[in-house]
């Protein structure tokens, strides 16, 4: 049976309908279920602001990061204060006093994370400042013998500064999770304590993103951790000296005191024809260190052991370290001042260093 044109063309309109119909039933549902989207969306944005008030908006949590248990907690570095120049001038000057200070031992610290989480280095470390031997195996390669040796050095560490009113910022699991701060608050506590000749940076300031987790909800705040203060604060963590307390107490005796450092340097040095008149500048180079060692312990230093001469900056470092070596040599404790700081003609640093000579050495002929 066929169609006329005319009986076609009515059931035409009949189809499109039905189609317009269909698509208008589909249509409205799409558009519901795209509206509903869009409320649940801005519902779950409305809870992730009430939840997490204070996150900065540039720091980003990841999954791993918040798969955190009930009440648990997770602090982590913001990414802007681990690019902070003056944090990653503290961790290089915390890196280079390691290096220094296990030179004998053949270890290198490259990163503080990756070399100092499994409590090899913080041992050796230890060891070396406090001239004590722990209890620990050598090398241990499991998580449970990693976080039993943390365990030792890290009571071995806090017994030593507990009693001189260090807070206590880190932990086994801190410092085991590769926590940056936490190792950070840790070594610069060891630094200042034991008085490394080292200048940290003042003012160093972090900020850290605290997750944590309370009836199923992930809680987010930002706190600030001070690393370091200024450093006559740090200095004064220190055992002070009788050279601090004349400074303190009595600041109007320091041309005294300059006046009999004077005469105790020339006593000795007239020996080889030599005179100093000015203290800051004639012992920046470390020349006239270096002899007056060898003059006060009775030896000749070799000429090739130092610069006689020096021109750069590094030369004169180099005389001045090798002086304070000299120094311990000859039983005296490891100067508070740092090379660098008696090379700028600092003269806090150059009295502090020859004041602690005069007092060891100014019964000597």
């Amino acid at each position: 049976m066929s169609l006329t044109p005319s009986a076609s063309a009515s059931l035409q309109p009949a189809k499109m309908r039905k189609d317009e119909s269909f698509l208008g039933k589909l249509g409205g549902t799409l558009v519901r279920k795209k509206r509903a989207k869009e409320v649940s969306d801005l519902h779950e944005e409305g809870k992730n602001a009430i939840n997490a008030p204070l996150l900065p908006s540039a720091t980003e949590i990841h999954p791993e990061d918040t798969l955190l248990e009930e009440n648990a907690e997770r602090i982590m570095l913001d990414p802007t204060s681990r690019e902070n120049p003056i944090f990653i001038d503290l961790v290089k000057v915390l890196i280079d006093w390691i290096n220094s200070e296990l030179e004998e031992e053949r270890i290198i610290v490259k990163d503080l994370e990756e070399d100092c989480y499994d409590g090899q280095v913080l041992q050796k470390l230890f060891e070396k400042l406090s001239g004590r031997k722990l209890n620990v195996a050598e090398v241990t390669q499991s998580e449970i013998g990693q976080k039993q040796k943390l365990h030792t050095v890290l009571e071995a560490v806090n017994n030593t500064l507990r009693p001189h009113g260090w807070m206590v910022e880190w932990s086994v699991d801190s410092i085991h999770s590769k926590n940056l701060v936490a190792i950070v608050y840790l070594l610069v506590a060891l630094a200042m304590h034991f008085q490394a000749p080292i200048r940290l940076p003042e003012h160093v300031s972090v900020q850290l993103v605290v997750v944590k987790k309370r009836e199923g909800i992930l809680q987010t705040a930002v706190v600030t951790k001070e690393l370091t203060s200024t450093t006559e604060m740090m200095m004064g963590r220190f055992e002070r000296d009788a050279f601090d307390t004349l400074l303190d107490h009595a600041p109007d005796k320091l041309n005294v005191v300059k006046t009999s450092l004077i005469t105790f340097v020339n006593k000795h040095l007239n020996k080889l024809n030599l005179e100093v008149t000015e203290l800051e500048s004639q012992f920046a180079d470390g020349v006239y260190l270096i002899l007056l060692m060898g003059l006060l312990e009775g030896y000749f230093v070799p000429l090739y052991n130092f610069f006689l001469t020096p021109e750069s900056f590094e030369q004169k470092v180099h005389n001045v370290a090798f002086a304070f070596e000299l120094m311990q040599d000859g039983g005296l404790k490891k100067p508070k001042a740092r090379p660098e700081d008696v090379v700028n003609l600092n003269l806090k640093s150059t009295l502090r260093v020859l004041y602690n000579l005069f007092t060891n050495y100014k019964n000597s002929d």
